[in-house]
């Protein structure tokens, strides 16, 4: 399995207990969804390991107790510890209507309702406080707000996102 064929689970953070035990922080607004893993994928130098899940319990919210087989002793989860767990994209949770993944909105043309064809997303910017979406518009790099009211609506199904965006905010990018 290829990290780019995966997406970023969360972290194991400390250990539980003398027998192996980890807590993982999840990276995820619902950690719920992934209380009853069979297995899970650890980034282990450039290799991403299968370990299989014996128990897990959710405690405070996004913190997941895990013991993993073969994982038995303070040595063996020392060996893990700050390593990033992994998923394969088929576990993420299908998102609906104006909901998405930074990851799956990539290549998509950006259409402006006021301004027309803006460009092709080629990233999102999550470093600041606000994140960007990242345009391509004929060569020049546009940054739009991501932020709900911009969104009018993601059309997977064409590959394109509809925002509107305040006026002149795009014409201060590309000059016109």
């Amino acid at each position: 399995m290829r990290k780019e064929d995966c997406f970023y689970l969360g972290k194991i953070v400390r250990k539980h207990s003398f027998k192996g035990e980890v807590v993982v922080k999840l990276d995820t607004d619902e950690p719920e969804l992934y209380q009853d893993l069979e297995s899970v994928f650890v980034a282990l130098g450039n290799d991403l390991v299968p370990f299989f899940i014996v128990d897990s319990i959710l405690q405070k919210g996004n913190q997941l107790r895990v013991r993993f087989e073969d994982v038995e002793s303070e040595g063996d989860a020392d060996a893990i510890l700050g390593s990033e767990l992994y998923l394969p994209m088929e576990f993420l949770p299908k998102l609906t209507g104006n909901k998405f993944y930074f990851h799956e909105i990539i290549d998509f043309d950006m259409e402006d309702v006021n301004y027309g064809y803006v460009g092709v997303i080629t990233g999102i910017n999550d470093s600041t406080a606000q994140p960007l979406f990242e345009v391509n518009s004929n060569g020049t790099e546009v940054f739009i707000p991501m932020i709900d009211h911009f969104i009018k609506k993601v059309d997977r199904e064409n590959k394109k996102i509809i925002v509107e965006t305040p006026k002149g905010l795009i014409e201060m990018y590309l000059g016109n």
